[in-house]
């Protein structure tokens, strides 16, 4: 999505209340919609990557979703799916599984609500150059130890321990 990309502004309840240039509602402080999407391979690893310097939000910031701003009038499953395949290279990827929705407060005045999913990407990925400076699939344990030496991206932080909380509830429910 490019800066001139038109998106939906939500107030604090999520609710659709204008629209706005992408690059606008940044400068302004907006508040808009996200999709992440935490894609693991076939032995279960996680797509993790840097992003390129010339992103418009976290440039050069490691981060374990591919996913990224909803479009206007887009759904957060469609732009999860979209983001998913444009990010990673690939299409025909299954429908990622939604997770959760949470909204995150950053500072600076950053806030957006975040829809949270999982996907499994078994074939090759291929990421886009535009928005990828690395990538690697990291286990579990290697990423929990890449979190205190690497520079993350916020919001991806936040989105990564409510996964986790997450999936231990959904875990000890049975």
């Amino acid at each position: 999505m490019s800066a001139e990309e038109i998106i939906d502004i939500v107030d604090e309840n999520d609710r659709v209340v204008g629209r706005s240039p992408r690059g606008e509602a940044y400068e302004r402080g907006l508040r808009h919609r996200c999709a992440f999407v935490l894609a693991r391979d076939a032995g279960g690893r996680i797509f993790v990557h840097r992003r390129t310097p010339t992103k418009l939000v976290f440039p050069s910031l490691y981060d374990m979703f591919v996913g990224g701003v909803v479009g206007a009038g887009e759904s957060y499953d469609e732009a999860a799916l979209r983001e998913a395949e444009e990010e990673l290279g690939v299409s025909g990827l299954p429908r990622p599984e939604y997770a959760f929705t949470f909204r995150y407060d950053g500072e600076g005045g950053r806030s957006w609500w975040s829809a949270v999913y999982e996907v499994r990407c078994d074939g090759s990925v291929r990421p886009q150059a535009e928005e990828v400076e690395w990538w690697d699939f990291l286990s579990e344990a290697e990423l929990e130890r890449r979190l205190g030496e690497w520079e993350w991206t916020p919001d991806g932080v936040a989105a990564y321990e409510r996964f986790k909380a997450y999936r231990a509830a959904r875990s000890a429910e049975g």
